[in-house]
């Protein structure tokens, strides 16, 4: 900006200037402070061919932080972030925008699926750097989960109802298998099918994912022979929990110490549906493993028996002490899904048709890493536990601060808002509850409403309201 006649009021136009630029350059949700320094440089910068190649209002990059911004903010309408758009160009004095919705879900449906699929691994490979190992080897942790989305043909078609709900008064269901590091929480990748679908059968696609080294920690649901010699070929290490149909006879085999036996397996005659022909025929034909079993002590109860197999044999190395409090953090999983579900909504999905509910799970995705990539950060920064920081309170914190550090002055006041915004982060722990137990059971009752027992279109509605609930 040229100031010939004024020169004493350039230094102030010219700074004015740039912020006008950054503003027509920044993304709605004032995010790409906090996660454009983990993405891959040039990975949303558009292109002269392909999606999002004109000078659209709703550019790649735009976009996909307006979806993030939905994702991290739940019951968040696609109206909003069109109200965003034009507040933002409003501010611009350039033209109007259309308030229709139509042009920013063509948007989403244009973002690649694996350019999204890069940005998770990418995320999750900034937060593995400053995981610890356990004994040396990366810990794994495996479990599946559901989630319900919007009854639509399409839907119904890839990822069919459960058979005990009747045609019209059902959801479709889709499966996950996912696979999370225990030294930071990030889901590292997940494998998803419809309820024909076996979670064995998931987890097998996800294999690669593992390397020799690791050491993959899952409940009995996953305790199998053919997934033990599979995890055996690739040589990764396992550490599940005894299935209740295998009898755990302790007085045979080996003795390495007390409930602490090596003992053999032998390979079943009947290959699974799930596994190729091919792979059937590579798994040993016998297994030495190592079963030991300990007692949960929980105050007020009874002691619980838990037995676990093994292929880490050495007692001396690793001690049944330490697997034992090792499998006892496997519950860790089951509290990253209900972060992922209930805290930040993925529970119920929204989109209507396959092509878009998978990009919606990688932006859930995405937002979840994202959101461990932080607390990874300011744990190791402030040295403070990891397990012990709050969720939640990063994502609030989150949507707070990206707001002041996008309308920060100068970088030298961003980074100021930045560190503070780790410190926040870590100061904001839970408290440890040992032996805590919360049911579940709703308090507030539901509204008197007849139940859709039967498609709507055969749907009678009651003519008395106070009789809804006796109907069946």
């Amino acid at each position: 900006m040229h100031t010939p006649f004024f020169p004493a009021l350039r230094p102030r136009l010219a700074a004015l200037g740039k912020r006008v630029q950054h503003l027509r350059q920044q993304s709605l949700a004032h995010l790409e402070q906090l996660v454009g320094s983990w993405l891959p440089p040039g990975l949303l910068s558009q292109s002269e061919e392909g999606p999002n190649s004109r000078d659209r209002i709703y550019s790649l990059r735009r976009t996909f932080f307006a979806f993030l911004y939905q994702v991290l903010n739940p019951d968040c309408p696609c109206r909003e972030i069109v109200r965003q758009v034009q507040a933002l160009f409003g501010l611009q004095g350039q033209g109007p925008v259309d308030q229709g919705t139509s042009a920013y879900c063509q948007a989403r449906k244009r973002l690649p699926l694996d350019t999204l699929q890069r940005l998770r691994v990418a995320l999750a490979a900034a937060a593995e750097k400053t995981a610890q190992l356990w004994h040396g080897l990366r810990v794994i942790l495996i479990d599946g989960t559901t989630t319900s989305l919007p009854d639509s043909p399409k839907n119904q078609r890839a990822y069919p109802q459960p058979g005990g709900q009747k045609p019209g008064c059902g959801f479709p269901l889709l499966k996950l298998v996912a696979l999370f590091s225990l030294g930071t929480g990030v889901l590292l990748d997940y494998a998803k099918g419809n309820k024909h679908h076996h979670e064995l059968r998931l987890l097998h696609r996800l294999l690669d994912q593992f390397k020799p080294g690791d050491l993959a920690v899952a409940d009995r649901g996953f305790s199998s022979y053919v997934l033990l010699g599979l995890f055996f070929l690739r040589r990764v290490a396992c550490l599940f929990r005894l299935h209740q149909a295998r009898p755990a006879d302790l007085r045979r085999g080996q003795r390495l110490g007390k409930n602490d036996r090596l003992v053999v397996w032998h390979k079943p005659q009947q290959k699974p549906r799930w596994l190729p022909q091919s792979w059937g025929k590579k798994i040993p034909g016998q297994l030495s493993l190592r079963v030991l079993r300990f007692k949960l002590c929980r105050r007020g109860y009874r002691p619980e028996s838990v037995t676990l197999v093994t292929t880490l044999l050495d007692a001396k190395e690793y001690p049944a002490q330490d697997l034992a409090q090792l499998y006892a953090r496997r519950w860790q999983i089951e509290l990253w899904f209900r972060s992922i579900k209930t805290s930040m909504g993925m529970e119920v999905l929204r989109c209507r048709s396959p092509q878009m509910v998978h990009k919606e799970l990688e932006m859930f995705f995405i937002a979840y890493n994202f959101i461990r990539c932080l607390m990874a950060q300011a744990a190791a920064l402030h040295d403070v536990p990891l397990e012990r920081l709050s969720f939640k309170g990063t994502v609030d914190s989150v949507r707070q601060f990206s707001i002041a550090i996008a309308q920060a002055p100068s970088k030298k006041k961003q980074k100021q808002l930045m560190a503070q915004l780790l410190e926040v982060i870590a100061c904001d722990q839970v408290p440890e509850r040992l032996g805590r137990r919360e049911p579940r059971a709703v308090k507030r009752r539901p509204k008197p409403y007849q139940l859709l027992n039967r498609p709507r279109h055969l749907m009678k509605e009651l003519p008395h309201r106070s009789k809804y609930r006796k109907t069946s």
